[in-house]
């Protein structure tokens, strides 16, 4: 029985580690212009990344728009 709550415990415990680290994933993105050069955007974390790599794409001051590209996605 003390086996099994030290389990389950070590097992929450991996899972709110686990997800917390992504919140704070970090990466450096940028989008391809009309021309086909890249445009840097910096560097996007936690929910700005997500919300970013979710509309995959960016829209410039031109209103050309681009496809989103992050290091590692």
């Amino acid at each position: 029985m003390k086996t099994n709550l030290l389990l389950f415990a070590a097992a929450i415990s991996f899972v709110a580690l686990t997800s917390s680290c992504n919140k704070n994933k970090c990466s450096e993105c940028h989008y391809d212009d009309i021309n086909g050069n890249e445009v840097e955007m910096g560097e996007f974390c936690g929910d700005e990344l997500e919300n970013l790599e979710a509309v995959g794409s960016y829209t410039d001051s031109t209103g050309y728009t681009g496809v989103v590209h992050c290091e590692g996605h």
